[in-house]
């Protein structure tokens, strides 16, 4: 692996010229399910190789990483957006490797690799191998790194060893990096999971500003916090925050909360199918709109699964002015809805944003035989269905005419459970690669 390339690149906004790939994507009314994607047909993949995480991370920030215990390269498929030039995209990965080991009864969130810095990286598809162009670790206000750790004590999963035995400490500044886009300016724009929260990361990936909610309370962070956030979005499931983020050809950008909130408790989140978009204005620095969106029933999305709470939302792209691609998913199964955001702010401000409405949005069966304005959506492909689309999809992005990138998040090749790693604490690598594919829609998609 090369040393970091902190080379300025050029600056890239969204590319105009490939929205009309799908805007007129889906011609069904909104909730029919009738064009399924089978026409569409993957064109292309490229593998990532196997790189080190240690000597990865250590070329970028080094003494990072003391320890990598075997893991590879891997978790980049957090989300992808285009660099500019064909083939080659940004890329981010999630907080790093993690799992969970039950002990005593109770599941423990293991981080192997604490000292991981989550990074950007610039990738290139070539010859059937996703080739790393470029790494960006993302740092504090100081350089140092921001480390992918949890950050609250009771409002956060504890972090633990990688064998759960031995608790970790908290980390202020960690982020669980999903989203990303690419503004104008040359700066990035990432979601996180753990606030969740909106960060403005430099072009060299230093944090300039990460966005709460009000009442979040964040303390010890080595950047600026803002709380300019919903203070209904405190109410976030652990561990789904913050998933998709698109921008918009105006600059605005659209976050997606993965999944419903616990509103007024875990029960409802769980079992509800009511999940929110928000519109944020750089410019102004503040929510816009926030926008509500109902997943189809789960065994629609995926047929061999019946618990509501696996859905989520893992992608969010930008396909015209107002358009976007909905990622609807579970581990296994993945389609993508059109929706066109209306003007004004949606439920922003509304009753639905306060914890004390009962029936909350998230308890409702029929939200729009309440007055809640839900998007209407129109199926665009049911990836499920299209031969040769890897599971857990959670990155989307435009790459052509009536093309899509998708990459797939392989968890750095972990699994939950005490035998992810060996009795020398080495990693059981689950074999799952990181994998960057094509995938071509029938004309008029």
């Amino acid at each position: 692996m090369s040393p970091r390339v902190l080379k300025r690149s050029l600056a890239v906004g969204l590319p105009l010229a490939l929205l009309a790939a799908v805007t007129a994507a889906g011609s069904a009314a909104a909730g029919d399910t009738e064009h399924d994607g089978r026409t569409a047909r993957v064109t292309g993949t490229a593998v990532l190789g196997t790189i080190p995480l240690g000597s990865f991370s250590d070329s970028l920030l080094p003494g990072t990483v003391g320890d990598d215990r075997g893991v590879k390269l891997g978790g980049i498929g957090s989300d992808i957006y285009p660099a500019g030039r064909k083939g080659e995209f940004w890329t981010v990965s999630d907080r790093g490797p993690n799992g969970q080991i039950k002990i005593d009864g109770t599941k423990r969130r293991t981080f192997p690799v604490p000292g991981f810095d989550p990074v950007i990286v610039r990738v290139r598809a070539e010859h059937g191998t996703l080739k790393v162009l470029q790494a960006i670790p993302l740092t504090t206000r100081s350089g140092t790194a921001v480390t992918g750790l949890s950050n609250q004590q009771g409002r956060d999963e504890a972090p633990y060893s990688y064998d759960a035995k031995s608790p970790l400490a908290y980390n202020p500044n960690g982020l669980d990096t999903e989203g990303i886009v690419r503004a104008k300016d040359g700066t990035f724009w990432l979601v996180d999971e753990y606030g969740p929260s909106l960060v403005h990361v430099s072009a060299r990936g230093q944090v300039l500003t990460r966005y709460v909610p009000k009442g979040l309370h964040l303390t010890g962070a080595d950047y600026p916090v803002v709380e300019s956030l919903p203070a209904i979005l405190l109410q976030r499931k652990t561990n789904r925050g913050f998933e998709g983020l698109a921008q918009l050809p105006g600059g605005d950008l659209v976050l997606a909360v993965q999944s419903p909130l616990s509103v007024p408790d875990a029960a409802a989140g769980e079992g509800s199918r009511n999940v929110r978009l928000l519109r944020f204005s750089p410019r102004h620095r503040a929510v816009t709109a926030e926008y509500a969106y109902r997943f189809d029933a789960v065994d629609v999305v995926d047929p061999g699964e019946d618990d509501t709470s696996e859905l989520k939302i893992s992608s969010v792209v930008a396909v015209g002015r107002d358009s976007l691609l909905v990622e609807e998913r579970t581990d296994k199964a993945a389609r993508l809805q059109r929706v066109t955001l209306p003007h004004g702010k949606g439920i922003l401000g509304s009753a639905w944003d306060s914890v004390a409405t009962s029936p909350s949005y998230e308890q409702l069966a029929d939200p729009s035989a309440s007055g809640v304005p839900v998007l209407r959506k129109r199926l665009v492909v049911d990836l499920g269905t299209v031969p040769g689309v890897p599971g857990k999809i959670e990155g989307v992005a435009l790459a052509g005419h009536n093309t899509l990138a998708l990459i797939n998040d392989n968890d750095f090749g972990m699994t939950d459970g005490a035998g992810a790693f060996d009795a020398q604490g080495r990693l059981v690598d689950s074999g799952v690669k990181t994998v960057l594919t094509f995938l071509r829609l029938p004309e008029g998609r």
